[in-house]
């Protein structure tokens, strides 16, 4: 077997295969969600997690004004809803990407952030300050304060999508393409 050259521009896409979140906020009364495909798991105990929110995002206005975030994590059945809020700006629109795209939500716990209905898991954030880093590398970090997913899928620490295809979450390979998570190996 040869290796195939992968031009570096596109180096993160061999990374870039675990679950995307929609990212929600608010501050003040306003409100936005948008998609993003760079996140991970940082730490356990606190449990601790990094998403890259662009400083040009609306998005990320608010999560500076009010310190929290929420992590959605969609599902297959809404992957139409990932792509539309992930090119869509929230800025300037009339009314909020919710009322646009009728995302229905429901109340986080621990945090004042609305988090988004059919999503399989959720995660309450609120950030852990790095100006440095939010600042160079739009990379946030946030502590986890409530954890919740959807227990048809989600069970004893583990993922379990047998008998739910609709319901296995989501994988941005970039170009508006997506992979389902798969079976347990």
């Amino acid at each position: 077997m040869t290796p195939a050259s992968v031009p570096l521009p596109q180096a993160y896409r061999l990374l870039n295969h675990g679950p995307v979140v929609l990212v929600s906020a608010a501050h003040q009364g306003k409100r936005n969600v948008m998609a993003a495909a760079w996140n991970m798991p940082l730490d356990f105990d606190p449990p601790k997690v990094t998403v890259v929110i662009d400083k040009n995002t609306y998005t990320r206005e608010l999560v500076d004004a009010s310190g929290q975030f929420a992590l959605n994590l969609p599902c297959r059945a809404q992957a139409e809803t990932v792509l539309a809020v992930g090119s869509d700006s929230g800025r300037d629109a009339a009314q909020d990407k919710f009322a646009r795209f009728q995302l229905d939500t429901f109340a986080a716990a621990a945090i004042e952030v609305p988090l988004l209905q059919g999503c399989v898991a959720w995660l309450e954030c609120k950030v852990i300050p790095e100006p440095h880093t939010q600042q160079r590398y739009d990379l946030f970090i946030g502590e986890a304060v409530a954890a919740w997913a959807d227990a048809r899928v989600f069970a004893d620490g583990r993922w379990n999508f047998d008998g739910n295809d609709d319901l296995r979450t989501l994988h941005y390979i970039a170009g508006g393409a997506f992979f389902a998570t798969g079976a347990p190996i």
